[in-house]
């Protein structure tokens, strides 16, 4: 079994923080829970695109992979319930960079 570093309450308060900087639905408070070897982003719809009552939907999955240490992004398929490999990152900045700025929308929907 690996040690691995992740999740952390240091990196989780630091995920949190830096969602702050996103580009799309800045009113929303979204959070972020800890998962095996990794964090997963939740946030009110406000869209109304996934969740016409504007509940919680899954923004993003990140897990670390110790054996390679770098970082793994996933995005919800929504229609179909499954999280869909977005890109490998070598740091965590990159990979939040990614989430906040998302040209494509396939986070902040």
């Amino acid at each position: 079994m690996d040690n691995c570093p992740h999740p952390n309450e240091i990196d989780l308060r630091r995920i949190e923080r830096r969602l702050s900087d996103r580009c799309r639905y800045r009113y929303v408070s979204p959070q972020v829970s800890a998962i095996p070897n990794g964090y997963e982003i939740r946030s009110p719809c406000c869209s109304r695109n996934i969740d016409k009552s504007g509940g919680m939907i899954d923004i993003a999955r990140i897990e670390f992979v110790p054996q390679k240490r770098t970082w793994r992004l996933y995005s919800k398929e929504h229609e179909g319930g499954i999280w869909r490999f977005h890109a490998e990152y070598p740091n965590l900045p990159e990979l939040l960079k990614a989430i906040n700025e998302d040209p494509e929308r396939r986070f902040w929907q």
